[in-house]
């Protein structure tokens, strides 16, 4: 350790005088610590484009899509009754339902009242039991009751053997067991939809579980046979179904209720505003992108605008910080090739011809063009009104314009955008890159703080090397002293 001695002999501030020296030293620090915020904060510019693009990918899916341009809303007269929706492919119209019969499930109710504490001792062992399949054959299922199990227990095991088919449940109050079917309709059409086989601890045959000592569904009342939904469509055709629900057409009718008096007319058409919306919402997140990728290109550089060190920050308000940064990282992409050609693609993709075999060729054919002020960058503007007509009275174009067999603007938009992407993270990465080495700025960031590293541990010797010096020169400077001192003593002395 270097022994530093603050100017006692020479009366000089060296404390000071070293930190001036550092301040020169440290020059070179200082730039490369700019650099490094200038590297940050272009490689942060460039990851907030890559997530405004992120997002438009996001968005192409839904565009790929039939129903996306084609959607159909349904309305019905007894909303209470009957529902429906519609899918892309439903012709608009009118539709008559009449239900008589809802579909419900089977339930078994116990005929004796059960203690919540009985024993269950005498029924130890295996009780298999039956539903039934689509095809209307046995599938069965076996309940293993043990040693200190409780009504409770075999009640949760009911469900778990039944593979989630039955639930069963006991009610305190009225001391019974309810078994009741999971899905409604009929699927045995000669009988009940649980039904009940042998019951063994062993090779010993034992009394039944459910039959014997829960007497299910033995009294009267006791026992609710499960249904097939009935209803008539178009005053003509009448169907069954195990469920509230049946799809016709591209039409899918929900059934609440049996309809009272009037059939429920259900009336299908199409649904503009939600196509509408989406393209929408796509064409302004595009321009969202464009925007911000076109400032990059245009906003002035302004190179007296350092990044500004601590030191610097703690000598201006928050407000003079802000305001200086702003210019500071004003045109920090200027020039950028990744950006400059991928806003070139992205504009190409979507303003090309489209052989698409149908009416739209061009997206201006449906209302959406480009900007007339060049400054925009190659923003779009939409026609409202034409871009909802032809999605009214031409919606199958509109979908073969933007998808037309892997060809269409939305791939050929996708693929532009995909080049552009991996163009930006070639660059700068992705928000969860974590190595430097994965990405350009990440290496100069990291050959940076390597320099910086090295830089400081060298400053530390410098200051330490001039430290010693001037102790050196205070130690000489103390010698001379005591020597001017003896020689004054010596002449003084004669």
């Amino acid at each position: 350790m270097v022994m530093r001695v603050g100017g006692i002999a020479s009366g000089m501030d060296i404390e000071a005088m070293v930190e001036k020296l550092m301040e020169a030293e440290r020059m070179p620090l200082v730039r490369m610590k700019q650099e490094e915020t200038r590297l940050t904060w272009k490689r942060d510019a460039f990851r907030e484009i890559n997530n405004v693009l992120l997002q438009l990918d996001e968005m192409i899916l839904e565009l790929k899509l039939s129903r996306t341009y084609n959607p159909k809303i349904a309305t019905s007269s007894q909303e209470n009754a009957v529902r429906a929706t519609a899918s892309s492919t439903a012709a608009n119209g009118s539709y008559e339902i009449a239900v008589s019969q809802l579909a419900s499930n089977e339930m078994q109710i116990s005929s004796n009242n059960i203690a919540k504490d009985a024993d269950l001792s005498a029924y130890v062992g295996t009780h298999v039991f039956y539903t039934y399949n689509e095809d209307g054959g046995q599938e069965q299922h076996t309940l293993t009751i043990e040693e200190n199990d409780t009504i409770q227990t075999v009640m949760n095991k009911v469900r778990t053997a039944s593979d989630g088919r039955v639930r069963a449940f006991y009610d305190e109050n009225s001391g019974q067991v309810v078994l009741e079917t999971t899905r409604t309709g009929v699927y045995n059409e000669n009988g009940a939809e649980i039904t009940f086989g042998e019951a063994k601890n062993g090779d010993e045959t034992i009394g039944n579980f459910f039959t014997d000592f829960l007497q299910m569904g033995q009294g009267e009342g006791n026992y609710k046979q499960a249904t097939n939904a009935i209803f008539t469509y178009n005053n003509g055709l009448t169907l069954t179904s195990r469920e509230n629900s049946y799809t016709i057409n591209g039409i899918t009718f929900e059934f609440l209720d049996v309809t009272e008096g009037s059939n429920a007319r259900i009336t299908v058409s199409s649904d503009v505003e939600t196509s509408f919306e989406a393209i929408k919402n796509f064409v302004e997140k595009y321009n969202e992108a464009i925007e911000m990728m076109n400032k990059s290109q245009t906003e002035q550089r302004y190179r007296d605008y350092h990044p500004l060190s601590e030191e610097e920050k703690a000598e201006m308000t928050e407000r003079q910080i802000e305001l200086w940064e702003e210019r500071a990282k004003s045109g920090i992409l200027r020039g950028e090739a990744a950006i400059r050609d991928s806003m070139y693609a992205l504009r190409q993709s979507l303003q090309s011809v489209v052989d698409t075999g149908g009416e739209y060729t061009l997206l201006s054919q449906i209302g959406i063009k480009t900007t007339e002020n060049y400054l925009d960058g190659g923003k779009l503007t939409i026609d409202e009104e034409a871009l909802k007509e032809a999605l009214r009275d031409n919606p199958e174009d509109v979908y073969r314009l933007f998808t037309a067999d892997g060809d269409g603007l939305i791939h050929r938009f996708e693929s532009a955008l995909d080049q552009a992407r991996g163009r930006i993270e070639i660059q700068a990465g992705r928000e969860t890159s974590v190595a430097l080495d994965s990405y350009s700025i990440g290496r100069r960031l990291k050959e940076l703080n390597e320099r910086i590293s090295d830089f400081e541990k060298r400053m530390i010797q410098v200051e330490q090397r001039y430290w010693a010096q001037f102790t050196q020169m205070e130690k000489a400077i103390a010698r001379l002293s005591e020597q001017s001192s003896f020689l004054f003593s010596q002449f003084g002395g004669y």
